[in-house]
């Protein structure tokens, strides 16, 4: 059974696995249901429970981002300066160490790309936090919560740390015991930014089928999806010639990728993989691995290749 083939790829890995793929239908409108309909063929591990989905987010506020966009409520092309302030460290503006001054939309670019957890939150400030969430309302993403932007999920984590900065918090952090780690609040669904893997394809499959917003809107989310420079989950599970568009997430012992791919013959599936383990460390190629492995199983079942890779 391709769902137990999933679970055992990620057994081996050291992880639990959450998973949803299905075929992208493309011109359906919003009211259609998005690939879930009666007897659609679907690949689903734990697909209705919530899931963290950490910088997965940035797909449904980039969205608003350029829904925005073809309106005219913002000019893509307005500048903005992100200072020491901004910096979050990590990819991207994040972790400069000189101010630096771009538009909107490689605010949007960097965001999506190497997932610049500074450019997403200034993003987000000129978007509007609750924007985002009643795009996810009427999108139908009734399971999906946003609780912020990256800055407020680290200060989440530095208060119940006890932490007065990021400095003090490099020194708290690593000196907790393992469960109280896994008891912050970021890595709890019922907590944090979060969703279930069956709406995060839904959001995909929305995306694709120009359903989510103006057309125009949702061919700028897909062609920054496109920009993503990891190559190491899903990318990994299919050959060179299957194109990827996708955008990751990580938090100690979450490691996440959703994305769709699109095959020379045309047909495209949508793919939602998280995946946790026991171990917090942020890097875990056995299981970067596992994500595209199951990824790859998962499609080659909905192609119709029952036996899988």
């Amino acid at each position: 059974m391709t769902e137990e083939r999933i679970r055992q790829v990620f057994a081996e890995a050291g992880a639990e696995v959450q998973l949803h793929a299905i075929p992208v239908r493309l011109r359906t409108t919003v009211a259609a249901d998005a690939g879930a309909e009666k007897g659609a063929r679907e690949v689903a591990v734990g697909a209705d429970k919530p899931v963290v989905i950490a910088s997965i987010f940035k797909v449904l506020m980039v969205l608003e981002f350029a829904r925005q966009v073809v309106a005219g409520q913002l000019d893509p092309r307005e500048r903005v300066r992100v200072t020491a302030a901004d910096r979050l460290g990590g990819w991207g503006t994040a972790g400069c160490l000189d101010d630096v001054e771009l538009s909107l939309r490689d605010l949007a670019h960097f965001a999506m790309s190497v997932s610049d957890n500074s450019a997403a939150d200034l993003l987000l400030a000129r978007v509007g936090l609750d924007t985002v969430r009643l795009l996810a309302e009427e999108l139908g993403l009734d399971r999906t919560r946003i609780v912020g932007g990256p800055r407020d999920l680290l200060a989440s984590m530095l208060a119940e740390v006890g932490a007065r900065d990021e400095r003090e918090f490099a020194v708290r952090y690593p000196a907790l015991p393992d469960d109280r780690k896994r008891r912050l609040a970021v890595l709890d669904p019922r907590h944090t930014t979060a969703s279930t893997p069956r709406e995060i394809t839904r959001l995909l499959h929305l995306i694709w089928s120009d359903a989510a917003g103006p057309p125009e809107a949702c061919a700028l989310v897909r062609d920054l999806m496109g920009r993503q420079v990891f190559r190491h989950r899903l990318v990994s599970g299919f050959p060179d010639d299957v194109t990827v568009a996708a955008k990751t997430g990580t938090l100690p012992g979450l490691h996440m990728e959703a994305g769709v791919v699109h095959y020379l013959d045309g047909e495209c599936y949508a793919i939602a993989v998280f995946a946790r383990t026991q171990d917090l460390t942020a890097s875990r190629a056995t299981v970067d691995a596992a994500i595209g492995k199951a990824a790859g199983i998962a499609v080659d079942f909905l192609r119709g290749n029952s036996d899988g890779r």
